[in-house]
């Protein structure tokens, strides 16, 4: 997962050659920001392993620049010449001219060993204690395999009002910054799964269907931008009850401002001014829905002074504006799981409103006859719950059989035979209806059940 590089810290590059292509890796405080490779050129085949190892050095500082040029950065590369190039004294005209261009960089040249030269694990452990006895697995403490400690882990980074339900990459993500145990990501996709506040407020998320139309990516930060509200909240003490969304949609960085839905365009307008503009600039696109807020002749007036152009999103098509409604949706899933398990002052409260059969239809109560009542089964999730979690199942009877008996005789006749008449009686059985009824010997049934025929008279 590439992560977002932060200009006021230093960068790490790993740069490798090979007599098929280049490849390269720009890294910041262990995690990735970017990767790159490309094949060689056909004068580049015959270059010595110096060359080669020097070439993919200046190609990550040629396609990086706007990272590396003016921070300060580190190179690894597996050639262990490469550290001394800045004091050689017989270079040729090539190397001469990728060294001018490396000497524009505030770089370090450092060697890094390949798999052949890897010191063996029991030289150099991962593994440390301190003065205090606790275990650290290089700079992160290592949790004990004990069940407690570790759902206790788990709970503070997910159930606590800091935190409020992240997801599983999410979480891991923070808690891998200064914990670590064998399974560690399992433990925690495990335990988001089960967890029931999120199986209650978080939908699915699948890929549309269709071709997909995606806007042009900006290229500087706040160029371009996003708007949209977060409507239909319980009104706090201020008198807020609705949330404006501004995105970025190059660097996905957000504000949620707290608003009113009454607000007219002036005083949207004094909002924008004194919580983004002065902050990070004019925009130069505005893309948005064509809510009322944005599409006022006032609005409308404040950005053609302002030079900023104004895209809205088509009817009946939330996609154009995708990135804040999948913001919108991350927000409202986080208020909405802060709601069911801590409560607030509006009285936000989950009930269950009915229990119905669950199948193409449902036989809903009068009180919810509104809602539609085509359902498809396919759409159910499975609920996920920890064992302590789970109502225990009711009782199976393992003999399921059931005894017959005659209900009511509906019917007699008799049938004629070559030495004597037969008496036949129509019975009706205990669960079965009339059309399943069945003609029985009366002497049988009187010798069976002699009180039938006394209700029957």
């Amino acid at each position: 997962m590439l992560t977002l590089p932060d200009l006021t810290k230093s960068f790490t590059v790993y740069c490798d050659a090979s007599k098929e292509g280049l490849g390269c890796v720009l890294m910041q405080e262990g995690k990735v920001i970017a990767c790159a490779s490309r094949q060689l050129r056909k004068h580049e085949v015959n270059y010595p392993t110096h060359d080669l190892e020097l070439v993919a050095v200046v190609y990550a500082l040629k396609i990086w620049r706007h990272y590396l040029f003016g921070n300060r950065c580190e190179i690894y590369t597996d050639h262990k010449s490469l550290k001394y190039i800045f004091t050689q004294n017989e270079l040729n005209m090539r190397q001469r001219r990728w060294l001018e261009l490396i000497k524009d960089y505030d770089l370090q040249i450092h060697y890094h060993p390949g798999k052949a030269n890897v010191i063996k694990a029991d030289k150099a452990p991962h593994f440390r204690e301190d003065e205090q006895g606790t275990v650290w697995y290089k700079d992160r403490v290592c949790v004990p395999e004990v069940d407690i400690i570790r759902k206790l882990i788990l709970s503070e980074a997910h159930d606590t009002t800091y935190s409020i339900h992240p997801g599983s990459t999410k979480m891991y993500h923070d808690l891998k910054e200064m914990f670590w145990w064998y399974g560690m990501k399992r433990a925690v996709a495990e335990y988001v799964a089960v967890c029931d506040t999120c199986q209650h407020v978080k939908a699915e998320h699948q890929r549309p269907t269709g071709l997909l139309q995606p806007l042009k990516i900006p290229e500087w930060k706040w160029e371009e931008i996003s708007v949209d509200f977060i409507v239909g909240l319980p009104r706090t003490q201020k008198g807020y009850n609705s949330i404006w969304v501004v995105v970025d949609r190059l660097t996905k960085v957000a504000h949620f401002i707290p608003v009113n839905t009454t607000y007219l365009g002036a005083r949207l307008a004094e909002l924008y001014i004194s919580r983004i503009v002065c902050l990070h600039g004019v925009p130069k696109r505005i893309i948005s829905d064509r809510g009322s807020q944005f599409t006022s002749r006032f609005w409308e007036q404040l950005h053609n002074s302002l030079d900023s152009k104004l895209r809205f999103s088509t009817a009946y098509h939330p996609q154009t504006d995708g990135q804040t409604e999948r913001t919108n949706q991350i927000l409202e899933d986080m208020l909405r799981a802060c709601a069911i398990q801590y409560g607030t002052s509006c009285s936000v409260q989950t009930e269950e409103l009915c229990r119905c059969e669950v199948a193409y239809k449902l036989e809903l109560p009068s009180n919810l006859s509104d809602i539609h009542n085509v359902f498809h089964v396919s759409q159910l999730k499975k609920c996920l719950r920890v064992p302590e979690e789970q109502a225990p199942l009711e009782g199976l009877d393992v003999d399921l059989t059931y005894t017959e008996h005659p209900v009511k005789i509906l019917e007699t006749s008799e049938r004629v035979t070559r030495n004597r008449r037969v008496k036949m009686c129509r019975v009706q059985w205990k669960h079965h209806t009339e059309d399943e009824a069945t003609w029985e010997r009366e002497e049988e049934l009187r010798a069976t059940y002699p009180g039938l025929f006394a209700t029957h008279l």
